[in-house]
């Protein structure tokens, strides 16, 4: 094997966890940050989530005269999902209602990520609540993957 094919392969491995250590769980977008947006809010209106707010960075940047790359935040939730995360730790509710931000790079590359549960657990001392972490980690991957792709 190539030195340039176990690059490649190793940063396949890497690259979707490189920002593990600081609680967010990365994804890249097939898409511009605005069809991301769309997809995810299209996504999380059909699986019953309230979408609260969709912030365009990029936007606010420029009513005050400065430049940034496309940049946006979607806040949303479901009581029927945040509730047993409260009930484990009721701390928890400071990340809530969850959120996911969309964001282009300096390369032109369109990025997903949200904050990680088992990284919420870790912050807030949750324990004895896999089930509902488990449930929470797997709807925001779907949701996630669905908008990416």
């Amino acid at each position: 094997m190539r030195v340039s094919h176990l690059f490649v392969i190793v940063m396949l491995f890497v690259a979707p966890n490189a920002f593990a250590d600081n609680g967010l769980v990365v994804t890249q977008s097939q898409h511009s940050v605005s069809e991301t947006g769309d997809r995810l809010v299209s996504v999380l209106e059909d699986k019953g989530m309230t979408v609260f707010e969709r912030i365009n960075h990029g936007e606010g940047a420029k009513k005050v005269g400065l430049e940034l790359r496309p940049t946006e935040v979607v806040i949303f939730g479901n009581p029927k999902v945040g509730t047993p995360l409260m009930q484990c730790s009721q701390s928890v509710a400071i990340d809530l209602p969850q959120k996911m931000l969309v964001w282009e790079d300096e390369a032109g590359d369109v990025w997903l990520a949200y904050n990680d549960p088992g990284y919420l657990a870790e912050r807030h001392d949750i324990a004895g609540c896999d089930e509902v972490l488990g449930k929470v980690s797997g709807a925001l991957e779907n949701f996630a993957a669905a908008a990416a792709r």
